[in-house]
């Protein structure tokens, strides 16, 4: 048997205990349309860091996380057409959906009844090794090398529907609730479309990093904007921010939340968080199209990536630093290739 390491969420548990084990496997074969990616970055997303410690159940046991991959096909199942071996390519969190749901069937393919994603209901990035369905890959703009390109997949895509579900108007006034590898990825796809952008974080790093990108304030999560907002999004997954960011949007606004999970959102008033027709929206997963658009406009603005690097090694590391606000812009491992 031909063995690769990953690491597994064994018994999901606090972050601080180190939840994630590092295990041998054998190296997944491909199968008909899969290829097989020979794993350099992966990028670590927050949804990694409920799935380890228990905020997101499991889907299978022992599940390898990590949907941010980037790496070269080392392999080719039957019937695939799309890649050839050698390619770069992307393995983001979408790994299928049943393409013939009402929703797949009408462009919604996010809300599929029946989807599956990488690193919750299959093997993910966080491995030397992963398979991918070929039509859910995605081929990366030659512009960023390996690790650049990591956060693209995920905390790229996901923050590029968030600015599309918050509808901004053209030159409108943003509100980002939370300025990290999601974060600070949007905001440079809403600066490049005309929008001012108005940063609320309690990490001192963040706000500094918001304001070297272009951000026209940054404040601490509980300070209010500047002046009102046409559109908001919350990246930080604290439900206590929702009212203030309703609160902090003009008439007519949209607060978009980003996450796939949210702790405990207080209760709302009416006449003071919601009426004069502010919206409250979630995001769910993304499109494919989605997908293609965002790593279109990332490579021609072109996006800066602020990322930190972590050895293969150090899993459990980068989701502590990540659960304790202490990446700057977004952690990614990096494999020893």
């Amino acid at each position: 048997m031909v063995s690769m390491k990953a690491w597994v969420v064994d018994e999901p548990g606090p972050i601080d205990a180190h939840p994630l084990q590092l295990v041998e496997r054998a190296v997944p074969e491909p199968g008909p349309h899969e290829v097989r990616v020979r794993v350099a970055a992966c990028g670590v997303c927050r949804t990694d860091l409920h799935l380890a410690e228990g905020d997101l159940a499991p889907k299978r046991a022992r599940v390898v996380p990590g949907h941010e991959a980037v790496g070269i096909v080392d392999a080719r199942g039957p019937e695939c057409t799309r890649f050839a071996e050698g390619d770069r390519i992307g393995v983001p969190w979408l790994a299928h959906t049943c393409g013939v749901c009402r929703f797949c069937t009408s462009n919604r393919e996010n809300l599929c009844t029946d989807p599956l994603f990488t690193g919750w209901d299959l093997d993910g990035g966080y491995a030397e090794y992963l398979v991918v369905h070929e039509d859910y890959a995605y081929a990366l703009p030659a512009a960023f090398d390996d690790v650049h390109a990591a956060p693209l997949l995920c905390a790229g895509i996901i923050g590029y529907r968030a600015l599309r579900r918050a509808q901004c108007p053209p030159n409108g006034r943003l509100g980002i609730y939370g300025f990290g590898g999601s974060a600070h990825l949007a905001a440079q796809v809403a600066m490049a479309e005309g929008m001012r952008v108005h940063v609320c974080t309690r990490a001192a790093d963040a706000r500094a990093l918001a304001r070297s990108l272009g951000a026209a304030s940054a404040g601490d999560a509980a300070d209010a904007p500047p002046e009102p907002l046409d559109a908001a999004i919350l990246f930080a997954p604290v439900g206590t921010l929702v009212p203030p960011a309703l609160q902090a949007l003009d008439r007519g606004g949209t607060l978009a939340i980003a996450g796939i999970h949210l702790s405990d959102v207080p209760p709302l008033d009416y006449q003071r968080d919601l009426f004069q027709e502010r919206a409250l929206r979630s995001v769910t997963a993304n499109t494919r199209a989605d997908g293609r658009e965002f790593l279109a406009a990332a490579a021609r603005i072109p996006v800066h990536v602020e990322t930190t690097p972590y050895p293969f090694a150090a899993a459990n590391d980068a989701l502590r630093d990540l659960a304790h606000d202490r990446v700057k812009g977004a952690a990614v491992l990096v494999m020893d290739i």
